[in-house]
């Protein structure tokens, strides 16, 4: 995730999410409605994808939202009125929001993720990359959208329409894929993250390329939701989303007051795409954020194998603890390499225990 510091009515800072997926600005930490000096709000149902119930939120009245150099003015937003999101156990660090399109509308947004840094100016100042790609985009429904050409293993070619998000972690994402098409040979089960009313469920497979523009890249991790499960129909007809997995290969550059997206290369362009390894989903919890905690096994994969189960605490792994690693740092680890062996010291009812498990890639 790109996370930006930021005020709201010159209270802050806070740590929110840039999300282009996002057409409102959403506050999840429900404490900030206290904090903000709203002069109104009221009450509304959100529909999100997720299974379960819509989630409730207060609509603002116009607010100051203050980042670095910037003041963006009169911006409304959605306050939950319960974190669904869980975005701080996610990343290991206090998270209060999804910032969208507010950020986006009026400037050209530079993304250089080798170095963690964004560039900012009015569109008319831009200089684009050289030996770039100008893609076409669409601004609909406050979100932008690009065409991709996706080939499956199957040798169908479709050009899709895909949102893009860079608040969503995956590559790519392929919806209505189970009924349309069926599942590849080769997948496995999985929550593909979090929507406004719950866990979004599905599959995870590979495709064989996926071409933006003038780039062709190959051996695509990618997620299919569960179309069988509840789903909410997106305000402007989609195939699917492509994330932040595969823009963190490029440069990028947003100019939504022209209707383009810039790329170009960057150092992970040729590095391929790795799923864990291990079976293992969790999340960080505790003052910090510095317990691990798994929350689901994945039957049949190694970590099922060595009995590891929802609820237990990682420690440690290979003798180093999980305090003096991040969360991204964990995630490396568990897509590092097929056959590869590590020590886990579990917290499992109230006693600790020493586990070898093996990683072993299942897409």
């Amino acid at each position: 995730m790109i996370v930006i510091k930021l005020n709201i009515n010159d209270k802050g800072p806070f740590n929110f999410v840039l999300d282009t997926g996002v057409g409102l600005m959403i506050i999840t930490e429900p404490s900030l409605v206290d904090s903000i000096n709203l002069k109104s709000k009221r009450i509304v149902k959100i529909v999100g994808l997720g299974d379960g119930d819509d989630a409730e939120a207060y609509i603002t009245s116009a607010l100051n939202v203050q980042v670095s150099g910037l003041v963006s003015r009169d911006v409304n937003a959605a306050i939950l009125k319960k974190d669904h999101f869980n975005l701080s156990n996610y990343a290991g660090m206090p998270i209060d929001g999804l910032l969208g399109y507010e950020f986006f509308d009026n400037l050209a947004i530079g993304i250089n993720f080798s170095d963690s840094t964004l560039n900012i100016c009015r569109p008319a100042d831009l200089h684009p990359f050289r030996k770039g790609n100008k893609i076409p985009i669409t601004i609909e429904d406050r979100k932008p959208y690009l065409y991709a050409i996706i080939t499956y293993p199957n040798g169908k070619k479709t050009n899709d329409k895909l949102v893009i998000d860079i608040g969503a972690g995956h590559p790519v994402s392929i919806e209505n894929m189970v009924k349309n098409s069926g599942l590849p040979k080769s997948f496995i089960a999985a929550n593909l993250g979090i929507g406004l009313n719950g866990p979004i469920d599905g599959y995870l497979s590979r495709i064989d390329e996926i071409q933006i523009g003038k780039y062709k890249i190959e051996d695509v991790l990618a997620s299919f939701p569960d179309d069988t499960k509840k789903q909410v129909e997106s305000a402007v007809p989609r195939d699917g989303n492509l994330g932040i997995g595969m823009l963190k290969k490029f440069k990028v550059i947003f100019d939504y007051p022209d209707n383009v997206m810039y790329l170009k290369p960057g150092p992970l362009y040729k590095e391929p795409f790795e799923h864990d390894m291990s079976g293992l989903e969790y999340y960080s919890d505790g003052e910090g954020y510095k317990h691990v905690i798994i929350s689901r096994v994945e039957q049949g994969s190694p970590a099922d194998e060595v009995g590891l189960e929802k609820g237990d605490e990682i420690v440690s792994i290979n003798l180093t603890p999980v305090t003096k690693m991040s969360l991204e740092d964990i995630d490396s680890i568990f897509k590092s390499k097929n056959g590869r062996s590590l020590l886990l010291e579990i917290y499992h009812d109230n006693k600790y225990d020493n586990v070898i498990i093996t990683l072993k890639r299942r897409i």
